[in-house]
């Protein structure tokens, strides 16, 4: 089994003038992949730079962010990577809980000087050694001479050598640092090609920030083995988005809900030709049924997705060749491989009643949280079945439906209602563009059902319509929002989901200040 950097260099040397990403009307070639990767690495060493040490990545949605991964797997080093959107207080957690020794960063991001605060963190103990500025092309380090390449040659890493530690999303709080391999997502690369009849003639655009693991398969591992351009978003906009399928001839789009539903709202989408994409991949997030159809109907590509997590992998997944039924309403069918089963909360096997915490063991797992063992107790079991945050039903064919999240339920009066379910049925209004429901605390029923949403261009809503609206499609009135706020736009984690723990404290702050 070869490496990413291994793939890379092949193509450079059989193609050297393919592209491999496309980014700000701009276009990086397998070689300047190579190349600048190669530098870059060699810079790493020239740092002194202990082999397995961690090494922060804090950049753009780009070319160098994937070269900076590949040049820290070149040199022997552990990759760090930091979600684009991470805020001061994100930034000093992980690198504090990696003992990072080096950092890799524009001169600015989000407004912060990245010099001043390394400073900063210094000052408060952190053992930050180096601060290395990239703001562009990589060509400006010196190519590794004859010495530094064969120091590189011995310190390459192994596909089943950890090579990333990636955050979680922080939808909850302060995110966690999950430890990867290569080769779990070389058995992930397997099952997206079988799931999406993915082949070498495919153009990828990944709208997922890399770090993460939904934009790591999409955008650093698969187009690699399959050799084939990616187009990657620095920032998201559904404008931008649909213009780079239509120009570039994508055929595979990766893209959280959320992202996917604001293309259909876009103006610009039927304004556009987008006869190449043949599938979307999407997940992150639930899947609502009505806006997935939608996308289907509106532009010819067929919604799939993958369930599970970055720390588990896959659970389950659909195909290319599933009923718009199983696609759209469901997680898919059981990886075989991934041995699910049904947990309930005292952790006994409840598969054959067909509910219960979705858990899993198999090669897509990764190795946990880096240096967390409390973390790490709570996430697998003592005989190394790794629990999803979900709670799932499991039909006798195979297939995976996900009722919501452990946290995501809303218990009124004793009652669970599952917060998912509920921003299902509030998306099918025609006023309604995104929808994401929250717990709001109540002295007489403990929970109520509390709806953000944001609406389509020139709508307007209220409850009592929402709920009129709600009756007349026969939706169970335990379920009715009870309260509904409307915003320009719905926070988002670093990852791109719904920040529902931002929601629970604006509604907290809400009440607060009307009592």
């Amino acid at each position: 089994m070869k490496s990413l950097a291994d793939h890379i260099d092949a193509h450079a040397a059989a193609r050297p003038g393919a592209v491999a990403y496309f980014a700000d009307d701009r276009s990086f070639s397998w070689a300047e992949y190579r190349d600048g990767s190669d530098r870059l690495a060699a810079h790493l060493l020239r740092l002194r730079l202990a082999a397995g040490e961690r090494v922060a990545v804090l950049l753009p949605d780009g070319p160098e962010v994937h070269s900076a991964f590949v040049a820290c797997e070149k040199a022997g080093l552990l990759a760090l990577g930091i979600g684009p959107r991470a805020a001061r207080q994100e930034i000093r957690h992980l690198l504090k809980r990696t003992r990072a020794a080096a950092l890799l960063s524009p001169a600015n991001h989000r407004n912060m000087d990245m010099a001043a605060l390394t400073e900063e963190l210094r000052a408060e103990g952190l053992g930050l050694r180096h601060h290395v500025i990239l703001d562009g092309a990589l060509h400006g380090f010196d190519a590794p001479n004859s010495d530094t390449a064969r120091a590189l040659a011995d310190r390459r890493l192994e596909p089943d050598d950890v090579f990333l530690l990636n955050s979680t999303s922080g939808t909850t709080g302060l995110p966690k640092c999950v430890v990867h391999d290569q080769a779990r997502w070389y058995h992930f690369h397997e099952l997206a090609v079988e799931a999406g009849e993915l082949s070498s003639e495919d153009v990828f655009l990944s709208a997922i920030p890399a770090p993460f693991g939904f934009g790591i398969w999409t955008a650093h591992v698969t187009p690699t083995l399959l050799g084939v351009p990616t187009v990657l978003m620095p920032s998201f906009t559904p404008e931008a988005v649909i213009e780079a399928i239509q120009r570039h001839r994508v055929t595979v789009l990766a893209a959280v809900s959320t992202q996917f539903i604001l293309m259909l709202d876009a103006g610009t989408l039927d304004r556009a030709d987008l006869s190449s994409l043949r599938v979307l991949f999407t997940g992150g997030e639930r899947v609502p049924f009505e806006r997935a159809a939608e996308f289907e109907e509106r532009t010819g590509a067929r919604v799939l997705q993958f369930y599970g997590s970055n720390e588990t992998g896959a659970l389950s997944r659909t195909s290319t060749r599933d009923s718009r039924d199983v696609r759209l309403r469901t997680a898919g069918r059981v990886i075989e491989s991934m041995n699910v089963r049904l947990l309930d909360d005292a952790g006994r096997d409840v598969t054959t009643s067909g509910r219960g915490r979705a858990a899993c063991k198999g090669p897509l797992l990764s190795r946990g949280y880096f240096d967390d063992p409390e973390a790490n107790a709570a996430l697998s079991t003592d005989d190394g079945w790794m629990r999803t945050g979900d709670v799932a039903t499991l039909d006798a064919n195979g297939v995976l439906r996900v009722v919501g999240r452990s946290g995501d339920f809303i218990i009124r009066g004793g009652k669970n209602i599952s917060g998912p379910a509920v921003e299902e049925a509030v998306a099918t209004h025609p006023a309604v563009a995104l929808a994401a429901a929250v717990a709001m605390p109540d002295p007489t029923f403990g929970e109520r059902v509390c709806v953000y949403a944001v609406l389509r261009a020139g709508q307007s809503l209220t409850l009592e319509a929402l709920t009129s609206h709600l009756r007349k499609r026969g939706v169970s009135p335990e379920t009715w929002p009870e309260r509904l706020v409307l915003l320009d736009e719905l926070p988002r984690s670093s990852g791109g989901k719904i920040h529902k723990a931002r929601l629970r404290e604006d509604i907290r702050r809400r009440l607060t200040e009307e009592e």
